[in-house]
């Protein structure tokens, strides 16, 4: 019998194996597997990068997993436009929902502003504060 052992470097070609696994596990499950990248960035007049948004849509859901907005760039509206363009481009693409995470020491009131709802909370991460999760109906565009 051979023994077991924990590698902890694993290789990038190790990691694909584990997500190209999963992915396939994903697809025979759910009998369909329509995930795509949705990525916008913002770039300010010197065509440095002022703001941006990660995430990705499949399943009828947005997900989006990193919304970045430089300090100078802030209360400006472009956090709010990013998040308006990729929720248009959800739909687009067939998206009835979004769902994010963000931190109580980030942007909650944010979300929430813009129709995001606490679904659930995770006390103590970071230590003294909170892991936030959102979702939201995604608005229908109106004829």
């Amino acid at each position: 019998m051979s023994e077991w052992r924990f590698d902890t470097e694993p290789t990038e070609d190790d990691l694909k194996f584990l997500d190209n696994q999963l992915e396939q596990f994903n697809k025979d499950a759910a009998g369909k597997y329509d995930f795509k990248p949705l990525h916008l960035i913002y770039r300010d007049q010197d065509d440095q990068i002022a703001a941006g948004l990660k995430s990705v849509t499949g399943w009828g859901w947005l997900y989006i997993s990193t919304l970045w907005v430089a300090a100078d760039s802030r209360r400006k509206g472009i956090g709010t436009k990013l998040l308006q363009q990729a929720e248009r481009e959800a739909r687009e693409r067939g998206c009835d929902y979004a769902c994010l995470t963000t931190f109580s020491f980030q942007a909650p009131r944010f979300y929430e502003r813009r129709g995001y709802v606490a679904f659930g909370i995770l006390d103590d991460y970071p230590d003294g504060q909170q892991m936030i999760f959102l979702k939201k109906r995604l608005p229908r565009e109106r004829s």
